[in-house]
């Protein structure tokens, strides 16, 4: 059912290769849409679970789709940063790393009877992605201090992933009775 929520997300899907071409291509200005078409896609994020919610709108689509595509976006930006020479590579790996092993970890959980809900820290951890990404993407556009404060807003992302992958495996864990 492609009603307005679930067409946001499959927009947000759509959007990533677009992102990715203006990220990669080397033109003036590349930065600013960049920039736009990412904090197009990532305002989706916020609109399409907000409307869902407010319409009485949540499907098994839309519940399918949307982490599908943030970690699509959030990823394909990162990895194009990396190309770029912004963000470091590690930082990359440990931050999507993370979005497979939560992913995983909720899947297992599913199985077994299990819902682990989607913590605070997770909505902190995209928030702060999504600040990062902007701030490297015009980083080098802007005065030193913006691509400066992107290195750190990183750094906090790394940080916030790492923290709430530990949060939920804790929340798992406890739901197994293993420990108190």
């Amino acid at each position: 059912m492609l009603n307005l929520p679930n067409s946001l997300t499959v927009l947000r899907i759509f959007l990533v290769p677009f992102l990715v071409v203006v990220l990669l291509t080397k033109f003036d200005g590349k930065e600013f849409l960049g920039a736009f078409i990412f904090l197009v896609a990532a305002a989706t994020d916020f609109l399409d679970g907000y409307l869902a919610r407010r319409r009485q709108q949540v499907t098994n689509l839309g519940i399918l789709l949307d982490p599908i595509a943030d970690k699509l976006l959030i990823s394909a930006a990162l990895i194009s940063l990396v190309e770029q020479g912004v963000a470091p590579a590690w930082m990359v790996v440990v931050i999507i790393g993370r979005e497979f092993a939560v992913s995983g970890l909720r899947s297992v959980a599913t199985q077994r009877g299990i819902v682990i809900p989607a913590s605070i820290w997770g909505k902190f951890k995209m928030g702060t992605q999504v600040l990062a990404v902007v701030l490297l993407i015009l980083g080098e556009k802007l005065p030193q201090g913006f691509q400066k404060a992107g290195q750190g807003a990183l750094w906090l992302v790394v940080i916030v992933a790492v923290f709430s992958a530990a949060d939920y495996f804790v929340k798992f864990y406890r739901r197994l009775g293993f420990a108190h």
